[in-house]
């Protein structure tokens, strides 16, 4: 029987990174991960982060979908468009998007990830 995955009665272990140090921009951000549900190439949970900058480079056939509860951040691509987003604005990354993700101030967001590479092994 398929049931509910309700990320509030999860008791997730979180995974603590930090940014690669060869995508380092500024400071040296603490993130943190509850990934709460991970099944064929699709992952959701919640996402936290210190302050800090880093570049991104997203793989092809991999799409990130978030909304932040908390904090603000932004988002520069490649030719130098830059976007905001504080509590309660969402955005979608898309596959092969590069450019720089800074956290102005301590942020929390959800997340869904799908990894289409993953869904076909």
């Amino acid at each position: 029987m398929k049931t509910l995955t309700t990320f509030a009665e999860r008791s997730t272990t979180p995974d603590i990174d930090y940014p690669r140090p060869d995508r380092l921009v500024s400071g040296n951000p603490t993130r943190t991960t509850w990934n709460h549900y991970e099944s064929d190439g699709v992952s959701s949970g919640l996402w936290d982060c210190e302050p800090g900058a880093w570049r991104i480079a997203f793989a092809e056939g991999k799409d990130e979908f978030f909304h932040v509860l908390s904090g603000c951040i932004r988002i520069t691509d490649a030719g130098g468009t830059a976007r905001e987003f504080g509590p309660g604005d969402a955005c979608v990354i898309p596959a092969g998007f590069t450019g720089l993700f800074e956290v102005l101030s301590h942020v929390r967001k959800h997340y869904v990830i799908i990894d289409r590479a993953a869904m076909h092994t």
